[in-house]
This record gives structure tokens, sequence and C-alpha cells, in this order.
């Protein structure tokens, strides 16, 4: 598992977009016992304290302790710094399992390996991710080109599991039909060129190259499209997978 985040763990407790109540909605009908759950690549920390409202305890583990700093601190919920392929925690002990926004960086077959250890028989195992933001015509024409142009010679490998939305990721589990989901804002140009520098593909650009990649050319051509004062509707599309261990 990459750590790419570490170096803007600030900006991504920020400007990361929350998931929506439909994803919690879906997940806890699928749950059949409310006692433990893991968040694996917690990050901020937001679907462990959301899961902290329904389950008795809450583990979430990340390998950058920086993103766990930012995290909230919550009596039911219990942080550990360490990869998702390895952990310490006995076997057959979650109800649940959830990862969002980074099983593509994991090494799939020593990941399942080890869900297939942790998680109860009955556990349910959710992959949760979302893909390139959608505002309009204007804005998305240059979203397109910043993401495909500027940084796209700087993302990991990994992104294209994002770009074909989870759909090509190993899945070796009794598989739940899952809802097609949005994720629905309102957001500032703030937040918009926040969210922005919160890629690792920006991090990468930034270490290589020594200078952002939204530069001020760049920003002027999103100025003229976002007035400052004006927020937008803001939309990205949210894939999940969900499913059982095959012997349960």
């Amino acid at each position: 598992m990459k750590d790419n985040f570490s170096a803007q763990s600030n900006l991504y407790a920020a400007f990361r977009p929350h998931y929506p109540q439909q994803l919690y909605d879906f997940i806890f009908q699928h749950v059949k016992k409310f006692n433990t759950a893991l968040d694996i690549a917690t990050g901020n920390g937001q679907v462990a304290a959301a899961l902290a409202k329904k389950f008795k305890e809450v583990h979430a583990t990340d390998i950058s302790e920086k993103q766990l700093a930012n995290a909230p601190q919550l009596p039911n919920v219990f942080y550990k710094a360490e990869p998702a392929e390895q952990t310490s925690f006995a076997s057959n002990y979650f109800d649940l399992i959830t990862v969002a926004q980074a099983v593509h960086w994991f090494q799939f077959e020593k990941f399942y390996t080890e869900i297939n250890r942790i998680l109860k028989k009955d556990g349910l195992l959710i992959i949760a991710g979302y893909g390139l933001l959608r505002v309009n015509k204007a804005i998305d024409e240059w979203t397109d080109y910043y993401y495909k142009e500027i940084t796209g010679p700087y993302w990991d490998k990994e992104r294209k599991y994002i770009d074909e939305g989870y759909t090509t990721i190993p899945f070796p589990l009794k598989e739940i039909n899952s809802p097609q989901l949005f994720m629905n804002y309102t957001w500032s140009r703030e937040h918009f060129t926040g969210y922005l520098q919160t890629w690792s593909a920006f991090q990468h650009y930034v270490k290589k190259n020594g200078t952002s990649p939204l530069s001020h050319e760049l920003l002027q051509q999103l100025y003229t499209l976002w007035h400052k004062d004006d927020l937008n509707e803001v939309r990205f599309p949210l894939f999940i997978r969900a499913g059982l261990l095959p012997n349960s």
C-alpha cells in the first residue's frame, strides 16, 4: 500500500468530500450484527465516525500517522497505524469491514487473504470509491484538461481502477447488488481548488517540478468560468462493491 496522502493530510481533512447517508443506509441494510466494524485506510476517519453511530466498537487503520492525527476522537473508535494487508486483529472478528477510496492502492491478493481471516463468516465487506467530479460543461472541460493533460502523467498506475469505477478490481466474494449513487455538494471556488490539491498526482507534480500544477494561467482560465463568490453544484459518481465471504 502506498502512502500518497501524508504530505497533504490537512488539506485532505478540509476538502475531501464526505460520503452521503445513502451509502451508509445501504451498508446498514446488509449488516447482520452491529458489534465490531473496521474501516481500513481510514484517512481522516470520516467513515469510522459514521460507523461509530451504529456499532459498539469501531477500529480504523491507516499507514499514515499524519492522516490519523486529523481523525475525530470518539470513545468507541480506536485508531491504529498499520497496513491493510497485515493487521493485528484476531481472526473472525469483524461484522463489517469498509474501504473507501483506497482499495486500488492495496496488494490485492494479500488484502483479500487478510479479509478472509479477520471478517466473520457472516460479515460484510464494503469497497467504495468515487470518480472524477462534474460541475457544468465549461468547468468540466477545464477539469478534464487539468486531469488528463496537466496531472495526467503524474497519476500512479493504480488510478485506472478509479477511472474504471472499480469494475476491474478483483473481488473474490459473494457479491451483493449495489445501487448507483452520486455525491452532491454545493462548493465555492476555493473549496474546488482546495480539493484539486488533495490529488496524489498534485503532490507528485510538485515533488518533481518544485511548483504547483495549478499555474497562474490555468487558474485565471478557471476564474473566468467560476467567479469568486459563486457557488456551484458539484457531483461525484459513487461506486460500491459489496460482498460476503465465499463460504458464508
